[in-house]
């Protein structure tokens, strides 16, 4: 078993390496279960990630329920129970194991298990009901359908219908499904005047950006991404949406399908490349997608020029806006208070190594106070609404729940408006959560 001696690296800061997952080793799977075994008894050995996600806590059962209380007495078929339970939000690797890169152990556990599911995936294990959720463009467009829409959200409220979609398809009946609108972000861009003011370059940005809209504030939240717009552009920055644009892969990725990932990556690099060219910063209003661009296709594809290109313009929003900030470019001239507010910060914007910019940005408005909470919501997209999984999630995000029930707070947000979603599911009290960029506009006085 492995022992949690100090070697020396530890104390280093992790360092990532690329994903060669086009080399066929990569998809052995006698490797794959050795190293599973390796990495997993480095994990029972330590066991300071158990309160990150069911993935740990469903590896040490297996452990503590075996014969010899050790990985070794851990049936490999069951390896695959922990892999289900991981959604690749990356914490594990860079705020808890103290065995990653640079350590000689070389511990990358969410590589681990992108390898493991990308096995899964190639054997063809992998349920129907999970390609049909992780494939948001081919949903959308047909959800987003005028009519259809509101068939779709009419079904999804509908109890009867979601009792016998658990039963279909597997997807909770009381997990949140968004609602879709054939009214897309993009369909309302027409409606987008140019800024009135003269975009000014700082250091950093140069106060013109593209919005890559995302599957999610495209069709299902088009409201927070005209609220985005509106946000950028009362800030004197030229807001416009990319010229076309497809998923950004972060659900195939967490399904394991690698080889949709680089189509989506074909799709949307280009244009986005090419936009830099002509003077763009890039957003994406969802941190997920806004990680993957900034590290998940840049680790896929290290020798791409065009998505090292992408990367380095790539900007969080409110990251963005503090740099304008900084810069003198940014207008505090708020007309309202935001009184307190429980912000909650998801995983995948943790991992980016910003800080907590949406914090800095609100603690700006007088008379605002914020409640950080910075644990996981659970809900990553897909897991909460998967019916085997739903009530893990939930325990996940109870912490959560109960933080934002003794703050007694004005308003309750995340970054992450699924995230949102499932934080407002827990407290069953009538309340809703809100997008950061709604209550500034707010407290701007534009709404």
């Amino acid at each position: 078993m492995a022992s949690s001696e100090y070697r020396e690296g530890s104390l280093e800061a992790p360092t990532r390496h690329p994903i060669n997952w086009k080399a066929p080793e990569f998809y052995n799977e006698a490797l794959l279960l050795t190293e599973l075994e390796r990495v997993f008894d480095i994990c029972h050995g330590c066991r300071r990630c158990v309160s990150l996600c069911n993935a740990f806590p469903t590896l040490f059962d297996l452990v503590d329920e075996s014969e010899t209380m050790e990985v070794d007495g851990v049936d490999k078929k069951d390896y695959g129970k922990v892999v289900d339970h991981c959604y690749l939000c990356d914490l594990c690797y860079l705020t808890k194991c103290p065995y990653v890169p640079p350590h000689e152990w070389n511990v990358d556990f969410p590589h681990l298990m992108l390898q493991a599911k990308a096995i899964k995936y190639k054997n063809g294990e992998s349920k129907l009901r999970d390609r049909i959720l992780t494939s948001t463009d081919i949903v959308g467009s047909l959800a987003g359908i005028p009519v259809v829409s509101g068939v779709v959200n009419a079904i999804n409220r509908n109890k009867a219908a979601r009792s016998l979609l658990d039963k279909t398809l597997g997807v909770h009946p009381d997990a949140i499904v968004p609602e879709y609108h054939s009214d897309t972000l993009r369909k309302r861009t027409g409606k987008y005047k140019p800024a009135t003011i003269v975009p000014e370059a700082c250091e950093r940005t140069r106060g013109k950006v593209a919005l890559f809209a995302t599957c999610y504030c495209n069709r299902n939240a088009p409201d927070i991404g005209e609220d985005l717009v509106h946000l950028l552009e009362h800030n004197g920055i030229e807001v416009r949406l990319v010229e076309k644009e497809r998923c950004c892969g972060m659900p195939k990725m967490e399904l394991g399908d690698l080889d949709a990932v680089e189509h989506a990556k074909e799709f949307n690099i280009p244009p986005l490349a090419g936009m830099v060219d002509e003077g763009w910063d890039l957003i994406a209003p969802i941190p997920s997608c806004v990680l993957m661009f900034k590290q998940e296709l840049p680790l896929m594809f290290p020798e791409d020029e065009q998505v090292k290109k992408v990367q380095q313009a790539f900007f969080d929003p409110f990251e963005y806006l503090m740099l304008r900030h900084k810069a003198g470019k940014l207008r505090t001239d708020f007309k309202n208070s935001l009184g307190t507010v429980s912000y909650h910060v998801p995983c995948h914007q943790r991992v980016q190594k910003i800080g907590l910019k949406t914090r800095e940005m609100l603690e700006l408005v007088p008379d605002t106070y914020i409640n950080v909470i910075e644990r996981c919501s659970g809900h990553d997209g897909t897991y909460a609404v998967k019916s085997e999984y739903h009530d893990i999630s939930v325990k996940i995000c109870r912490p959560v729940v109960n933080k934002v029930k003794q703050a007694q707070v004005d308003h309750y947000i995340s970054d992450c408006p699924m995230a949102g979603d499932q934080i407002e599911s827990g407290l069953q009290d009538g309340s809703h959560a809100e997008s950061p960029f709604t209550l500034l506009c707010h407290a701007y006085g534009l709404k």
